[in-house]
């Protein structure tokens, strides 16, 4: 009877370190999740997430690195998109994934489309952009905040929708202050780089493709400038 019992304790004990032991590996797994990031915007993220795009890019860099089991990138692009239409779409292209830090990446749709009386106005812009950041930091991620580039590259302020550009993209500086976000000013990089870059005043071509859209130097220079957000010096 003392054997048996004793051969019962032993087979409970074993049974018992089991459990612990998967206790363990599922709190291993859960810990070492990888920090994941969401690109939020209009065409620019969409392309980004393509070959060669700035979202690729970064991917190749965290590989190349051997960090692809800490880090997952995520692009969440539209075409045509604006700042009411991230909103509109948040919960399931965003908070679903549960990020740990989203970028957005909108501005140029809002003011690009005034052309043809489709933009967004400035007012609505900033109510629907505060919107986003407070639903994104109550879901408990960081967020970072990206004032949209360039509607065209002339480096002499002669773009037609300059003044527009340059008022939307205050705005999310403002907003990236009073909320607390880190801040990405595309904008002024953009304009440093084609200062230096671009001697002919070119409307595109330096940066673009078409005075909006990134080619290979703009993926770059955005995919380098969003890798030192992430692993700052």
């Amino acid at each position: 009877m003392c054997t048996r019992f004793t051969s019962i304790l032993r087979r409970s004990g074993r049974f018992y370190l089991f459990l612990i032991s998967l206790m363990l590996m599922s709190f291993t797994f859960q810990s070492t999740k990888p920090f994941r990031i969401v690109f939020f915007g209009d065409s620019i993220t969409q392309m980004g997430n393509e070959p060669g795009g700035y979202i690729d890019l970064m991917r190749q860099e965290i590989s190349k690195n051997g960090l692809n089991d800490r880090y997952e990138l995520i692009g969440a692009g539209i075409g045509g998109n604006k700042v009411y239409d991230l909103y509109l779409r948040l919960e399931e292209d965003v908070l679903k994934h549960k990020p740990d830090m989203v970028f957005i990446y909108i501005g140029v749709n809002d003011v690009w489309h005034k052309l043809w009386g489709t933009g967004t106005d400035a007012d609505k812009f900033e109510r629907f952009y505060l919107a986003l950041i407070g639903k994104i930091k109550a879901a408990g991620a960081d967020v970072a905040l990206c004032t949209p580039a360039v509607i065209g590259e002339h480096t002499d302020f002669t773009n037609q929708l300059d003044g527009d550009l340059n008022r939307y993209s205050q705005t999310v500086r403002k907003l990236a202050a009073e909320e607390h976000c880190k801040l990405i000013d595309l904008r002024r990089i953009f304009l440093d780089y084609n200062l230096k870059n671009n001697p002919d005043n070119l409307d595109k071509g330096i940066l673009t493709t078409d005075g909006v859209h990134l080619n290979d130097k703009g993926n770059r220079l955005v995919a380098d400038t969003f890798l030192s957000e992430i692993f700052p010096k």
